[in-house]
């Protein structure tokens, strides 16, 4: 019988993380400078930016694994104290990160046990979450399995079924699909998603931005050390994403030319393809507009055979703001 993972405690409406003036040196080497970070309760928060951007230092720093050079952290209005253990407030954290410890003589169960143990679970308890944790990341039939056995996509979903033992209500992730093939990321974002479903506020760093885009409600952009975006994904793309339409003709595609002149103040040629009769066009108005345009063309005899609006990916939006150091 399937058992369902619990929504943590901890979940509630409002922030789930804030952060002000965070910054943390290393040397001379300032790898995050005064970032002013705002993540909703139940968001799925994608952190992106170059290597080097300081992501990694960012959820190390929420995560408690370092200490910051100035600034502060809150969790559910509750301020983080780098100087004293805070026990109830680290149960709140999951963290996964990069190179995240596998101990792969042992199976997966005995693995699950011991970190269960760690966070203190008693007896039923500890069993009922373990089972629960392995049908998230649906590796149930797995658990008498020793772990050096597992794919590198299992074990990643074993890690995170390790990070999520303790029902927190904040999940930490960097780069958790790093080097999966596109099933395993593909599972990895069914697992998040059934996270999210659970109020189980997530932050994850990735460059796989595609994956970023169908997981997340909201992203924030590091540059330099800088968080330059921090944003709903929706709003980014109301903000900065240009619409495209590609428009085909069996006809002559001069004809097709000259009639989208007569949409000029909306219309821009960014692309003509003579040999397929197609032209690519950055289209400024709204959808009942993009019909219009359709049916002029149509009304005009242009022999269409494809009309289709694409917008501008989250990566596009990432070349557009992502290089910018602020002043």
């Amino acid at each position: 019988m399937t058992q369902t993972l619990t929504s943590p405690a901890g979940t509630s409406t409002g922030l789930a993380i804030r952060t002000q003036h965070l910054t943390k040196r290393f040397d001379r080497h300032t790898a995050l400078r005064e970032v002013d970070l705002e993540i909703q309760s139940g968001a799925v928060f994608g952190l992106i930016g170059p290597n080097g951007a300081g992501k990694t230092t960012l959820i190390r720093l929420l995560a408690m694994a370092e200490s910051p050079t100035l600034g502060e952290v809150f969790f559910h209005g509750e301020k983080l104290d780098y100087t004293r253990p805070q026990f109830d407030l680290k149960r709140q954290i999951g963290y996964l990160p990069d190179d995240f410890p596998l101990y792969e003589d042992l199976n997966v169960w005995d693995y699950l046990d011991y970190f269960a143990r760690l966070y203190g679970l008693q007896d039923k308890q500890r069993s009922r979450s373990i089972h629960q944790v392995l049908d998230l990341v649906n590796l149930g039939h797995k658990r008498k399995s020793v772990i050096t056995s597992l794919s590198r996509g299992m074990k990643q979903r074993l890690g995170l079924a390790r990070s999520v033992i303790h029902t927190p209500s904040i999940l930490l992730l960097d780069e958790p699909v790093s080097g999966l093939d596109p099933v395993a990321r593909q599972e990895f974002r069914q697992v998040i998603r059934n996270l999210h479903g659970l109020g189980i506020t997530v932050l994850i760093s990735s460059h796989v931005l595609s994956d970023l885009a169908e997981l997340c409600t909201a992203i924030g952009i590091l540059e330099f050390g800088y968080l330059v975006e921090n944003a709903p994904l929706e709003t980014l793309y109301q903000r900065l994403s240009q619409q495209h339409i590609v428009i085909g003709t069996r006809g002559d595609l001069k004809d097709l030319q000259t009639e989208l002149r007569q949409f000029d103040a909306a219309v821009l040629v960014l692309e003509a393809k003579p040999q397929t009769g197609q032209v690519k066009i950055r289209f400024s108005g709204d959808p009942d507009e993009a019909a219009d345009l359709l049916r002029s063309l149509v009304e005009a005899k242009i022999p269409l055979y494809e009309f289709h609006c694409e917008q501008e990916s989250l990566e596009d939006i990432f070349f557009k703001i992502g290089h910018l150091q602020p002043t």
